[in-house]
């Protein structure tokens, strides 16, 4: 389990499971052929000299038909997904070479005991002790097994579920320290809802009949914990568990909900929490996770805490303790005998994302290590994998990209001067955060042994929770990450106005020293445009240049702003990976879920092609393999995003990833007038859009 990426943040791709090959659809009819397609080299290696993967085109589709499957259909149509994953593309590949890497690190980890590089070693050796882990059987959680069993009262419930909390596992009500919204230079606990087994509310919906299968999956699964755990009568209790979750579902806000900064932020003292949530003993919830001397706290969901509250009172004891018995188990189950692993695979694997094969479980130690020693294994990762001419190269593109945005910004007609000189402002004071942070994480305060995963896992989590207590009162870490060099990603943090790279998403395709402009600015220069415009997206537009949650937009330069990304909400609600078939409705992208990243994705692509441009200082860009330039940008853009999914996993994203699909996210070269002089697509073409109904923001 990942333990550090906690802190809200805006993530440039999802990490983890995705879902279905061959769903990106057959070109409209009519538009069979590119209008003038490249020809295809000759005498030269697959991959062009500048950069990109020409084998992995299919010249059949015209660009303006559909511009993903033009610039990926045949490496789409020729690549497998490894069967040990749910989805797979250009991110996983460079994950997959990312944890290999971090693999020969931990193996060569050693030292003293104590050391940090011992602590590492010992981290992975316990988790791969499978002959010892097996001799164990359930001893490692059985105190814990006890302690439910003790529990007679509410009040035992909620010692249990702020110990929960405390370990970051799976708990009716979740507690964490973040910076304060409206107060960036403090930090703030919060209390927000939390404990379902499934991923969304939405998936307990009978009327979602795309999870009927994922519903009768989890409740064989919540019968098996039971058997496994020793437990008698475990189809009844499997079937009150699941009713419980069921009701703490309904009571639940929506991811769209909880998109909104306004409306998660809700400042209460104690007395008013107590007030407005009765039910439970706050004081003893609060003591029990850390934050007894805490005045105020801020409540992310208020009434889905308030009904949680209640629904603690109200649901027998004995329910919420089987309730307890089974998070233990399912949350454990990663360090226990092979039957609870095989079990929770067979659940949160194949039946969730339609995966086929466990992953090894080398894979799995260093998911482990990376999430709880991450920046232990990042400092050797970036001596050995980041070089300072990367970094470099890196940062001069970052400041191209700032500069870009910056001449856009001052261009716009739609914004008002007033409104103007703040997100002018705003920008200025960015700080972007390049391959590995300036001062590293320091573990001496975790103990680790080297032979008791359960103990490792409960140990690293709560010094991860502790780490973040243990920031309140003080002063804001500005040079802190919330993400390990390992990770194939880069996120956005509106609160410290932050734009973060890590080291391994600074490889080819999303960025090679070796390769030409064009496909650098198209691919990374995106990618760093993307978190650029995070800070002016639906969520981001809301804080100010010090990262306070505040309004600095006049009303009507707002009204406009909501008008153009209605537009844009509407536009991705028409793409639907799975139509309409007999009783199933169709299943289509939530453009109110997905819009921060498609705003994102929008304007980063126009800025990062405003970069590129700039970059030619006037002059032209050489053509290379029959294309142009501009062909070579969006070629670049479209390459970064080949990914596969399984039907399953993409159901899955539907309801529950801000990110759109990539094939969709690719789709947003329509919106770009740049796009249209580069390919020259045709007004039957699936892609065309008139100039009035091109969505244009920043």
């Amino acid at each position: 389990m990942q333990k550090r990426l906690i802190a809200a943040t805006f993530l440039l791709a999802a990490c983890g499971p995705a879902a279905a090959p061959n769903t990106v659809p057959p070109p409209s009819s009519g538009s069979a052929q590119a209008q003038t397609p490249p020809a295809a080299p000759k005498g030269k290696p697959e991959i062009g000299e500048w950069g990109f993967d020409l084998a992995g085109m299919n010249r059949q589709v015209a660009p303006g038909a559909n511009f993903y499957n033009f610039a990926n259909g045949t490496w789409q149509s020729k690549t497998p997904i490894p069967a040990d994953k749910s989805n797979y593309g250009m991110f996983t590949a460079l994950s997959d070479q990312s944890d290999a890497r971090t693999k020969e690190i931990i193996l060569n980890a050693s030292g003293e005991p104590g050391t940090e590089s011992r602590k590492v070693a010992d981290y992975y050796k316990a988790f791969m002790d499978e002959s010892g882990i097996e001799s164990k059987g359930l001893a490692p959680i059985q105190p814990e097994l006890d302690s439910i069993k003790g529990i007679r009262d509410v009040a035992g419930l909620v010692s249990a579920f702020a110990r929960n909390s405390r370990l970051m596992r799976s708990s009716p009500l979740m507690t964490i320290v973040t910076q304060d919204d409206r107060e960036p230079e403090k930090h703030i606990a919060n209390v927000a809802q939390g404990g379902l087994g499934l991923p969304d509310r939405d998936m307990y919906d009978a009327k979602a009949k795309q999870f009927e299968k994922v519903r009768e999956g989890y409740k064989k699964y919540l019968e098996t914990v039971f058997t496994l755990a020793g437990e008698k009568d475990g189809k009844r209790r499997a079937a009150a568990v699941y009713a419980l979750e069921e009701k703490l579902a309904l009571q639940h806000w929506t991811k769209v909900q909880n998109r909104d900064p306004v409306k998660t932020y809700n400042k209460l003292t104690v007395a008013e929490l107590e007030k407005s949530a009765p039910g439970i003993d706050w004081k003893q919830w609060l003591t029990g996770v850390g934050l007894s001397g805490q005045t105020h706290v801020n409540v992310n969901q208020p009434s889905a805490v308030t009904s949680t509250a209640k629904l603690i009172k109200s649901e027998p004891v004995a329910v919420w303790k089987d309730y307890l018995t089974v998070r233990l188990v399912s949350s454990t189950s990663p360090f226990l005998p092979k039957r609870f692993v095989d079990a929770h695979f067979e659940m949160y694997g194949r039946t969730l994302s339609g995966t086929p094969e466990l992953k090894e479980r080398w894979k799995r130690g260093v998911e482990e290590v990376t999430g709880s020693m991450g920046e232990a294994v990042g400092k050797i990762y970036v001596s050995k994998h980041f070089t300072p001419a990367t970094k470099a190269r890196a940062d001069e593109l970052v400041k191209n990209l700032l500069v870009a945005m910056g001449q856009r910004l001052e261009a716009l007609a739609w914004m008002s001067p007033e409104t103007k000189a703040k997100a002018k402002a705003k920008l200025a004071t960015y700080n972007p955060k390049i391959g590995y942070p300036k001062n590293w994480r320091d573990y001496s305060a975790l103990t680790v042994v080297a032979d008791n995963p359960v103990e490792n896992d409960a140990r690293a989590s709560a010094f991860e929770y502790d780490r973040r207590l243990a920031k309140l009162g003080k002063p804001v870490d500005r040079d802190e990450w919330e993400m390990v060099p390992m990770t194939v990603n880069a996120y956005y943090n509106p609160v410290l106005n932050e734009i973060v790279f890590p080291a391994a998403i600074l490889q080819p395709p999303f960025f090679d020293p070796n390769a030409d402009d064009a496909i650098n600015y198209g691919g990374i220069g995106a990618v760093i445009g993307h978190e650029i415009s995070h800070g002016f997206d639906d969520q981001g537009s809301q804080y100010d240049a010090s990262g306070a949650l505040k309004n600095w937009w006049t009303e009507e330069d707002a009204t406009k702003f909501k008008a153009a990304t209605n537009q844009l909400v509407a536009q991705y609600a028409a793409y639907c990976p799975f139509p309409a078939q007999g009783d199933k409705p169709a299943q289509c992208v939530k453009g109110d879920l997905t819009l921060g990243e498609n705003i994102a994705d929008l304007a980063g692509l126009t800025v990062a092609h405003s970069a590129y441009r700039l970059s030619l200082a006037g002059k032209e860009a050489p053509v290379y393999d029959g294309m142009t330039g501009d062909q070579r940008f969006f070629l670049g853009w479209a390459q970064v995003w080949r990914r596969l999914y399984r039907d399953q996993e993409l159901s899955n994203r539907l309801i529950t990833d801000p990110h759109s699909p990539s094939e969709f996210r690719t789709a947003v070269v329509r919106n770009l007038d740049s796009f249209y002089e580069a390919f020259k697509p045709e007004p039957k073409d699936a892609h065309f859009l008139v100039p009035n109904q091109r969505v244009r923001i920043w």
